[in-house]
């Protein structure tokens, strides 16, 4: 199967409903009017993601006052999650995307063509795509450069038109 167009900076993301932790259903349509920070992340409790899932759990506050959503999205069932969330108290949403049909369409890349690829994208209030972060090695990154991002986009409206 090709492989999906990556989604950049200025595209509108496909929209999805997947489960979550909770078992109840979650579509990004949900979030219309608010900012989100989508990331996906390739498993539930190893060293790497657990380190990112951690940031975005530490930093969870100023994104709540920055009026974002935080959601991560991985292969795991909705079952792991739920115990990789209570684990690390993870005050976030995570979906469960269990045959990669998500992670598909936003075109987010494997590793060594083996290992769920780890990008973190940024959406406006509008449903655009503002930000675009891929790095699987620097997990911590990921929340900086959305903070960052969505900052400057609080900051400067004029940043959220096209």
């Amino acid at each position: 199967m090709a492989e999906t167009k990556r989604l950049e900076v200025g595209d509108s993301p496909p929209g999805f409903t997947l489960p979550s932790a909770s078992g109840q259903t979650v579509s990004l349509s949900d979030f219309r009017g608010r900012e989100v920070v989508l990331f996906f992340y390739s498993m539930d409790g190893s060293p790497i993601c657990t380190t990112e899932a951690c940031s975005f759990r530490d930093s969870h506050k100023a994104f709540r006052d920055a009026g974002a959503e935080v959601i991560g999205i991985s292969s795991n069932s909705p079952e792991s999650h739920r115990r990789f969330a209570d684990r690390y108290r993870l005050p976030f949403l995570l979906l469960s995307d269990m045959h990669g049909d998500v992670r598909e369409r936003y075109g987010v890349p494997k590793t060594f063509g083996l290992i769920p690829g780890r990008v973190t994208y940024l959406i406006d209030r509008e449903g655009v795509v503002r930000h675009v972060f891929s790095s699987q090695f620097e997990p911590a990154r990921h929340v900086t450069e959305a903070l960052t991002v969505l900052r400057t986009l609080r900051n400067d409206p004029g940043t959220n038109q096209r």
